[in-house]
């Protein structure tokens, strides 16, 4: 299972849960996310979060 991680505040998107208050529906892979999305805690995109293997 992939995780993505922000490397500020370390908040981890899963796409098992998704982000349903903002509109991500569970399920939603990372690599579907906008391009514009922003870490939901601190504001780092998209493309600085890191992948993490669980």
């Amino acid at each position: 299972m992939l995780r993505y991680v922000c490397p500020d505040c370390h908040y981890t998107y899963d796409d098992v849960s998704g982000i349903p208050h903002q509109g991500i529906a569970p399920g939603t892979p990372f690599k579907d996310l906008p391009d514009d999305w922003c870490c939901p805690e601190c504001g780092v995109p998209k493309e600085e979060f890191r992948e993490f293997k669980l």
